[in-house]
């Protein structure tokens, strides 16, 4: 990781909080899958328009392993900060997650910040998950009954906030993945102050994001922090895997830890000396592909406790 992260500073590109949105999103979607292996080839992708939170169709992208009707599915939302991220950028995960998971994978185009700011893209998620335990499922020939939620970065704090949706709704979900999620208000915890330069999420690339997103009077609504939610308790199993040298890695452990207090089944994995968006960097880190098989296994035993 030492030695990635010397690559990454040498290359010296500008980082994201230099740019406007518009062109960080380009440059993010151009280095995006670099470090990931070549995206694998799969039976079956599909390009699909799932409703929005605002009634309007958004694009999305089914993977799967295999042709056959009736597999699980998991809905994937990306990182990026509310701010940037695509179908493009998070694809060689989403081919890897359906690949050794055995299940499909539905990987969601939200809404993006400043354009579509809070609660824009918690409202898309939203509107997907219920569309996927629904007509969705019948209509893609997957079964609803055995549906699971992730996501890493932003998008692991909008897997979080769509498992307490699905719980107030009364829709069974069989897990949900939480990918170094956020999950507090301020950045204000321990790991933030120590990783705070030089761990490739830096503390002013998170307030830029976070700017772009949502104002500080509203960053105490649980929908941005979930850790600031009234209950947790009934949610989904969870499965919480983090990265030791994250800013975000205090939060994570902090949540993992609310939701066993409440009673909820969760297995957590820090991984040692990983940053930030590890996940994401199979062809330069063993352990990115360990956690991804980590992460299906997780999904294969939850849907298989579902049937």
């Amino acid at each position: 990781m030492a030695a990635l992260l010397e690559r990454i500073r040498r290359a010296n590109r500008p980082p994201f909080r230099s740019m406007s949105p518009a062109d960080a999103r380009i440059a993010y979607t151009a280095a995006a899958e670099v470090l990931e292996p070549p995206r694998a080839p799969l039976p079956r992708v599909q390009a699909l328009q799932l409703p929005g939170g605002d009634g309007a169709p958004r694009p999305a992208r089914l993977y799967a392993p295999a042709t056959d009707d009736g597999l699980p599915v998991l809905l994937y939302l990306h990182g990026g900060g509310f701010t940037i991220g695509n179908l493009e950028t998070h694809d060689s995960l989403c081919r890897q997650l359906a690949l050794r998971s055995g299940g499909a994978v539905v990987s969601l185009d939200y809404r993006l910040a400043p354009e579509h700011p809070f609660p824009a893209a918690v409202d898309d998620s939203w509107a997907a998950l219920r569309w996927l335990a629904g007509p969705g499922a019948d209509l893609l020939r997957l079964d609803g009954s055995r549906l699971a939620v992730a996501g890493d970065s932003a998008g692991g704090t909008l897997a979080a906030v769509a498992a307490l949706h699905a719980r107030d709704i009364g829709l069974p979900l069989a897990l949900q993945v939480l990918i170094t999620p956020g999950t507090t208000a301020h950045a204000d915890t321990e790991s933030h102050r120590r990783f705070a330069e030089g761990m490739l999420l830096e503390a002013e690339e998170i307030g830029w994001f976070f700017d772009h997103y949502i104002p500080h009077e509203r960053r105490t609504d649980w929908r941005f922090a979930p850790l600031l939610a009234d209950e947790v308790e009934g949610v989904a199993p969870a499965f919480v895997l983090l990265a030791e040298c994250d800013p975000l890695v205090d939060e994570g452990v902090a949540y993992a830890d609310r939701l066993r207090m409440a009673g909820v089944p969760v297995a957590l994995d820090i991984v040692r000396g990983m940053t930030h968006d590890f996940i994401k960097m199979g062809r330069a880190l063993r352990e990115a592909g360990i956690a991804q098989q980590a992460i299906a296994d997780a999904l294969r035993q939850a849907w298989s406790h579902s049937a």
